[in-house]
């Protein structure tokens, strides 16, 4: 049998992206329920959301209609799901979105549901007590109108790829086992935290599969939730997700809320690893140079087999077997490891050189120069590299 049930949970974008990809779930549509004018309209909406509710106006709250096949799931596991996605003790908000079309509500169109949502807020409540938390506010009543939303409202997350998720939860989870996490305290130094959401978030996935998977670096990355984070200092609002934290001692340094692709988080990186008025900086992203014979150039002209790796990313990019000794005072390599750089016109300076750029996190590296008998010298900035001995 083919049923549907309408949630409110905050701006309707992240409500539809949770409940599209539930098991049992056909559909999930942006619109707007529980107003009683007619025909709202986005800009109507975000019109009424201070006037206090009353017999004249009532305004829609942002709302997600959910159609689902009730032999494959059924409306206590959807409700239990929607009690632990946002923050029912906020009124008339999630977050930093204040105003009445932004409320909890649950629009029920059977009597199953009526019994089930009222069952559950009886149970979440008393968890959330546990918790120390405030009195749920989400208005349960019976759907009377669902009005579709705007088409560019449905699929938002799919057609803004460079957004995130919003996460209101509160962490509390129905079974109690779901609520023991791990906690997470500071390594000391240097390191990364990705804050994921406790559920489906389509950039969270994003983020790991385009940069956090392939991650070499350094500095220690490590993925997590909000509420596991135990004795750092974080001035972030963690709202939203994925947010990547740049963390030393403990210490929030640097953070950016939202998706970031590669060169993004390397750029970022590279502000907090290295910092943005060292040498290895501004060689990294502004094409500096190091000083002939400089004192990193000494140490890795003389290291035993290994390889040198991006001083970001991590990666491979030489190997001490194609390093010879140019006598010029950089680093020198015939080759570079393969597919692990970029070759690029540059005509600055009034010369034209080529480029040498690591693939992955593209920073500058050096350049390439051809040899009196046909072979490459790849003449490549030390305070850019890593040295990793052989194993």
């Amino acid at each position: 049998m083919i049923v549907s049930i309408v949630f409110a949970a905050g701006c309707f974008w992240g409500v539809e992206k949770h409940f599209e990809h539930m098991q049992g779930v056909i559909s999930a549509e942006s619109g707007y329920a529980g107003g009683n004018y007619p025909n709202p309209t986005y800009e109507k909406v975000l019109k009424n959301r201070y006037t206090k509710d009353g017999k004249k106006i009532i305004n829609y709250t942002e709302s997600v209609k959910v159609v689902y096949d009730n032999s494959k799931t059924d409306a206590k596991t959807l409700i239990k799901s929607f009690w632990e996605l946002h923050d029912p003790t906020q009124a008339n908000g999630q977050g930093n979105d204040i105003g009445n079309n932004y409320r909890s509500a649950i629009f029920y169109t059977t009597p199953r549901q009526e019994k089930i949502a009222h069952e559950t807020q009886e149970a979440y409540q008393k968890l959330l007590r546990q918790k120390g938390l405030g009195t749920i506010q989400t208005e349960i009543k019976p759907l009377k109108h669902f009005y579709t939303a705007e088409s560019y409202h449905q699929d938002y997350l799919q057609k803004h790829p460079n957004g995130y998720c919003p996460n209101h939860a509160t962490g509390v989870k129905f079974q109690k086992e779901e609520t023991k996490q791990k906690e997470i305290t500071p390594l000391g130094g240097k390191e990364i935290l990705v804050i994921k959401s406790p559920n489906f978030c389509p950039y969270c996935e994003k983020f790991d599969k385009e940069v956090a998977q392939k991650y070499k670096g350094s500095v220690p990355m490590r993925t997590v939730t909000a509420n596991s984070l135990k004795g750092f200092d974080i001035q972030t609002k963690l709202y939203a997700t994925p947010t990547i934290l740049f963390v030393q001692d403990g210490k929030e340094m640097r953070s950016h809320v939202g998706f970031m692709n590669e060169k993004e988080f390397y750029k970022a990186l590279g502000n907090f690893k290295l910092g943005k008025n060292s040498e290895s900086y501004k060689v990294a992203f502004n094409q500096g140079t190091d000083n002939r014979f400089c004192k990193q150039y000494d140490i890795f002209n003389h290291t035993p087999d290994g390889v040198f790796v991006d001083k970001l990313s991590g990666e491979v990019l030489f190997d001490t077997q194609d390093r010879f000794n140019s006598g010029t005072g950089w680093l020198s390599f015939y080759k570079a490891v393969d597919g692990a750089t970029i070759q690029k016109e540059d005509n600055s300076f009034g010369m034209k050189r080529i480029e040498i750029i690591a693939k992955k996190s593209g920073i500058h590296l050096g350049h390439v120069f051809p040899l009196p008998d046909g072979r490459k010298r790849f003449c490549i900035n030390a305070s850019v590299l890593e040295f990793i001995p052989r194993k």
